[in-house]
């Protein structure tokens, strides 16, 4: 490991625990920042609820900590926003959202189209299928951004069980995304969960990254932004445990395919491997491929959006 990443480990690596939420009450009424809370949503029907109801209790009615908790819809067939809504979210659809851009299918494309709609000045993200939600995932990461001025993203770092069996999750970080890190991007080396869906930034930061549509936006936005803003403006928290559902072997291959173009872009622009995965399913005549489509779309950064120039404007 690089000396470099050492000392960041040293420096830039807490616990959700070394800063008292009134602690950080009294910092973000000193700094008059607000903080917004975004969860990107797909057929969630079953755990939004419950995590927007933890945000709202703890961190908005105990603690006026967060400002607003947005549900972003990305086309869910099932109760998702009614649920979201029921719980206190507002819920904003994805595709009405900049509807002059036809809206693309991806979990980055939400999180981009999410900052039309959120005003907070910290944008704090949550994926919506975590079980036993604690508010340390929210009031951990953005503890930092309000406490100290020169840190602009924290990414949340946590056990990933897979079913009884502890650290056996984060398949695509450990057999994808931790390689290519330590082989092109040592000085990220240090993250725990460099993968992991959720982290808060500055808006400030946010709006000038551009963000990979899909799969790849959490590993895009990690390496733009070492580039942008240096290895000591970013940071990481440790909040526990981290409990969800899980995808097959063939998701995740689809995932790993579209974080390792995304890294590939970043490493040679203009030059693009061939964007598509075949795998393979039993069928009854043996083992039939199936192709899928890379993600190959990048949105840019939000401050080149006339909408969102006008809206600041306004």
């Amino acid at each position: 490991m690089l000396e470099e990443v050492e000392r960041w480990l040293n420096t830039r690596s807490w616990s959700a625990g070394d800063r008292p939420v009134q602690h950080l009450l009294s910092a973000k009424r000193a700094t008059g920042q607000s903080v917004s809370v975004v969860l990107p949503a797909l057929d969630e029907e079953a755990t939004v609820g419950d995590i927007v109801t933890v945000i709202r209790r703890e961190l908005m009615l105990r603690v006026p900590l967060v400002d607003e908790v947005v549900v972003v819809d990305s086309g869910s067939g099932d109760r998702t926003a009614e649920v979201a809504a029921a719980a206190g979210a507002r819920v904003e659809h994805r595709d009405a959202i900049l509807p002059r851009i036809p809206a693309l299918p991806g979990k980055g494309e939400v999180l981009w189209r999410s900052l039309l709609v959120t005003g907070g000045d910290i944008v704090c993200f949550v994926d919506a299928d975590l079980r036993e939600f604690s508010a340390d995932f929210v009031s951990g990461i953005v503890g930092p951004l309000l406490t100290d001025p020169d840190v602009h993203l924290v990414k949340a770092m946590y056990d990933r069980p897979l079913g009884t069996a502890p650290g056996q999750g984060g398949r695509v970080t450990e057999l994808m995304a931790r390689p290519l890190l330590n082989m092109h991007w040592p000085r990220l080396a240090g993250f725990v969960q460099p993968l992991g869906g959720e982290y808060a930034a500055r808006r400030s930061l946010l709006e000038r990254l551009p963000f990979p549509v899909g799969y790849g936006v959490e590993l895009g936005m990690l390496v733009d932004a070492l580039h942008l803003v240096g290895l000591d403006a970013l940071a990481q928290v440790d909040v526990g445990v981290r409990v969800h559902r899980h995808q097959d072997g063939r998701a995740l291959g689809r995932m790993a395919a579209a974080i390792y173009r995304t890294a590939q872009l970043r490493l040679a622009r203009g030059h693009l491997v061939r964007p598509t995965l075949t795998q393979f399913e039993r069928g009854v005549d043996g083992f039939e491929p199936r192709t899928y489509t890379v993600d190959t779309e990048e949105r840019p950064p939000m401050t080149e959006i006339a909408e969102y120039a006008a809206r600041r404007v306004a």
